[in-house]
C-alpha cells in the first residue's frame, strides 16, 4: 500500500517538474549510467536514470526514435534526456536501449537504409532491457513499463502483442505507451494489446498517421478493451519535444517511400501527454 501511494504522489507531482522546457531544474539533473545488456549475441547499449534512494522503484523501458538515441553533438538526444530526467524525478528507474549505434547503424530514417526490423530486432531488445531490469535490487521486477517514440513506439506495439507462449517466468510489462507510431501495418496484420496500451499522436502528423492508429484501436476493441488513443488536433510529429520549433523534414521514409514531413513542438499537446503519462504508468 505505501508503495502504491508513492507512486501516486509521484504522478500528481510529475506535471509541476521543472523541465527543460520550462526553465532550468532548481537541483542539477542527474547523469545518466552506461550499461551494457546481453541481448541474443548482441552488447546492447543503454543508458539508465535512477532515482536518489534504493528503491525498489518501478521502471520504464524507453526506446527511441528511427533517428536512433544519440544527438548530433551529444550522446543522448534531448528528448530522451528531458524524459529520463522527469522520469527519474518522478520516481522511475528509465533504461534507453540503443538499438542502432549497439549495431554499428546509423539513422534508420533516410530511404534505403532501413535494415533493422522494429517487429523483430527491437522488440528482442525491449524484452532484454526488461530482463536487465529486473535483475536489478532497486526496480519493482513486477512494475516495469514499455515506452516509444515513433519507430520505437512501433516496437513497443509490436512488443506487446499477444504471443502464443511467455518466453521466461518474469512479470512481464506491466503497460505502455506509444508516441506517434505508424500504425499502417500494425492495423492491417489486426493488432491487439496483452496490457494497458496508450497511443499519443498528432492530428496533423503527417509522418505517422493518426487516422491509421486509429483505425488500429478501433479494430482492436473486438480483441482487446486495453488500448485508448488519444490525438491532439494541432499536433504534428514530435510534439513533445522539449524546444523544436514548427520546420519541414525532408526524404524520410513514410510508407515506403521518400516525403516532405513537418515536426514540432505543441506545448499544448506536450503538457497534456505528461500528465497522461504519469497517470498511466501510475495504474
Amino acid at each position: 500500500m505505501r508503495h502504491r501511494t508513492a507512486i501516486i504522489c509521484a504522478a500528481a507531482l510529475w506535471a509541476a517538474l521543472p523541465g527543460i522546457a520550462y526553465g532550468a531544474p532548481s537541483a542539477a539533473p542527474p547523469t545518466p549510467e552506461r550499461i551494457e545488456i546481453a541481448a541474443e549475441g548482441l552488447k546492447l547499449n543503454a543508458f539508465v536514470y535512477r532515482p536518489e534512494g534504493n528503491g525498489p522503484f518501478p521502471a520504464v523501458v524507453a526506446l527511441h526514435n528511427c533517428d536512433g538515441l544519440a544527438g548530433r553533438r551529444i550522446n543522448l538526444a534531448r528528448r530522451y534526456r528531458d524524459w529520463g530526467e522527469r522520469l527519474a524525478a518522478a520516481g522511475y528507474v528509465a533504461v534507453f536501449p540503443d538499438s542502432f549505434g549497439s549495431r554499428g547503424m546509423g539513422s534508420q530514417c533516410i530511404p534505403g537504409r532501413r535494415t533493422l526490423r522494429s517487429g523483430r530486432d527491437r522488440v528482442v531488445d525491449a524484452d532484454a532491457a526488461r530482463h536487465w531490469l529486473q535483475q536489478q535490487s532497486y526496480v519493482a521486477a513486477d512494475r516495469i513499463s514499455l515506452i516509444g517514440w515513433a519507430n520505437g513506439g512501433v516496437a513497443a506495439l509490436w512488443t506487446i502483442r499477444p504471443r502464443a507462449a511467455k518466453k521466461d517466468d518474469k512479470p512481464d510489462f506491466r503497460s505502455a505507451i506509444a508516441f506517434y507510431p505508424g500504425c499502417r501495418r500494425l492495423r492491417d496484420t489486426a493488432w491487439s494489446a496483452r496490457m494497458p496500451t496508450l497511443i499519443l499522436v498528432g492530428a496533423k502528423d503527417d509522418w505517422a498517421s493518426a487516422s491509421a492508429c486509429q483505425q488500429m484501436v478501433a479494430g482492436a476493441r473486438g480483441r482487446t478493451a486495453r488500448a485508448t488513443i488519444q490525438t491532439y488536433p494541432n499536433a504534428y510529429h514530435d510534439f513533445d519535444h522539449p524546444n523544436l520549433p514548427l520546420q519541414q523534414r525532408n526524404n524520410v521514409l513514410v510508407n515506403g517511400a521518400p516525403a516532405r514531413v513537418h515536426i514540432g513542438t505543441d506545448q499544448v499537446a506536450r503538457v497534456d501527454a505528461m500528465k497522461r503519462v504519469a497517470e498511466w504508468l501510475a495504474r
